[in-house]
């Protein structure tokens, strides 16, 4: 565990999939054709907090979906590309976007969430590769961690988590939100 810490303490950008990693995977269509999907609270306070330690946050995603639109502003994610299949392309054009000195940030420094075959690259490129239980395993096989739980059902909670430990944020992050005395 102590490794995996170690190793998201490196990460400056979260990359997120959303159907099977912030959703359950499900898509949903109601009697009119219009497509449903639903996120997981504690998922928006993860990602929140990454961004009160600075950590960005991005959504790389196959599918468009005004949906994922709404949902990215409530959590303020800070990147979403939408209808891009070749979620590598997709990763290395948002890195070359961010191309601000000040960031500095390269694919060695970002974490990737990913359950499915089109993740795969994009996975095997950044510093921490990350997937849900239910994956394919072939994802699987190429992760660093498997969340405990499913997408859509705070696995990127649990990552989110873990990047806070790795920056030393977690504590802090925690007493935020309790009356106990901050613990070292």
């Amino acid at each position: 565990m102590q490794d995996l810490i170690k190793k998201a303490g490196q990460v400056k950008l979260l990359v997120m999939d959303v159907d099977g990693i912030l959703s359950n995977g499900q898509i949903i269509y109601d009697a009119n054709g219009i497509e449903t999907k639903a996120f997981s609270v504690q998922d928006g306070v993860g990602v929140k907090s990454l961004a009160r330690y600075g950590i960005l946050t991005a959504i790389i995603t196959g599918r468009s979906s005004p949906m994922v639109d709404k949902r990215a502003l409530e959590m303020g994610v800070d990147y979403v590309v939408q209808g891009r299949d070749d979620k590598l392309v997709a990763l290395n054009e948002l890195l070359l976007s961010m191309l601000d000195p000040a960031l500095g940030i390269t694919a060695a420094d970002c974490a990737y969430m990913g359950d499915d075959l089109p993740d795969i690259k994009a996975m095997q490129t950044v510093g921490f590769a990350a997937t849900v239980p239910n994956a394919h395993a072939e994802v699987v096989k190429r992760s660093d961690m498997v969340t405990t739980r499913a997408g859509g059902t705070g696995a990127v909670r649990e990552i989110c988590d873990l990047i806070l430990k790795g920056h030393g944020h977690y504590s802090d992050f925690i007493a935020h939100y309790t009356l106990d005395e901050k613990q070292p």
